[in-house]
């Protein structure tokens, strides 16, 4: 016994003899769901930040310094 999953076209309604569908068969596209659901009110900013991204470079340039001041205790 052998299992297909090609829909009988024997069996199935508004199938064609080649197993393609009729017009105005199928189910409408996902297209037209487009307008359901809630409605979104809450929009975060998209990007950083300005206290977050300052003290991520502040960050930065303390250990850009202690890197360059090791750096130099090195070569003396």
């Amino acid at each position: 016994m052998t299992t297909s999953t090609n829909p009988d076209s024997q069996r199935t309604t508004g199938l064609e003899p080649g197993g393609s569908v009729q017009p105005g068969e199928a189910s409408p596209a996902e297209g037209s769901m487009s307008g359901a659901g809630p409605q979104e009110t809450y929009n975060p900013f998209k990007g950083w930040a300005r206290a977050p991204l300052t003290l991520i470079l502040v960050l930065v340039v303390l250990v850009a310094a202690f890197f360059l001041a090791y750096a130099l205790v090195l070569l003396l």
